[in-house]
C-alpha cells in the first residue's frame, strides 16, 4: 500500500494554504489507493503557516538532535512540530502496512532529495522522509 503527501493530491495543506497537485500522482492514487497525510498538520501546525527551513543540517540531523527547523521570517523553532508530525505519520504507515511513500520534494517534512538548509536548496531529506528511510519505507520524491 502507498502513502501520499496530501498536497500532491490537491489538498490545500501547504504552508501557503495551496496545494501541489500532480495529475500523475492522482492517477496512481486512483489506481492503487493508499493513505493521504500532511505531516505538518499532524504535527500541530496551522494552514496556512509561515514557511520554515532547516538550520544546522537536514531531516536526519533533526532526528538525531543536531539540527533544527525554524520559521524563515521569525526564527521561531518548530522542530518539535515536525518531529511529532513525522512520528504520527509513521504510526499511520505502520498501521496501514505502507511500503512506498510519494512525498513532496523540497518540503522540510517530505523532501526526498533536496531541501532548504539555511536558506539554500541542498541535498537532503525532510524529517518525515528521513524517518521513513530509517524504517525501510521506499520514498519517491515528486517535484
Amino acid at each position: 500500500m502507498n502513502l501520499f503527501s496530501a498536497c500532491l493530491l490537491g489538498i490545500n495543506c501547504r504552508y501557503d494554504g495551496k496545494n501541489s497537485m500532480r495529475e500523475e500522482i492522482v492517477k496512481i492514487f486512483q489506481r492503487e489507493g493508499g493513505i493521504v497525510v500532511c505531516p505538518e498538520q499532524l504535527g500541530g501546525l496551522p494552514t496556512p503557516r509561515k514557511p520554515a527551513y532547516f538550520t544546522g543540517g537536514e531531516g536526519k540531523s533533526v532526528l538525531e538532535g543536531r539540527a533544527r527547523v525554524v520559521v524563515i521570517e521569525t526564527g521561531e523553532d518548530v522542530t518539535e512540530n515536525f518531529i511529532r508530525g513525522a512520528e504520527e505519520v509513521l504510526k499511520l504507515a505502520r498501521l496501514a502496512g505502507i511500503k512506498r511513500a510519494y512525498m513532496k520534494e523540497k518540503s522540510p517534512s517530505c523532501g526526498v532529495n533536496r531541501v532548504y538548509i539555511d536558506g539554500n536548496l541542498e541535498d537532503g531529506r525532510g524529517v518525515t522522509s528521513a524517518l521513513f528511510e530509517r524504517e525501510g519505507i521506499e520514498i519517491i520524491g515528486v517535484e
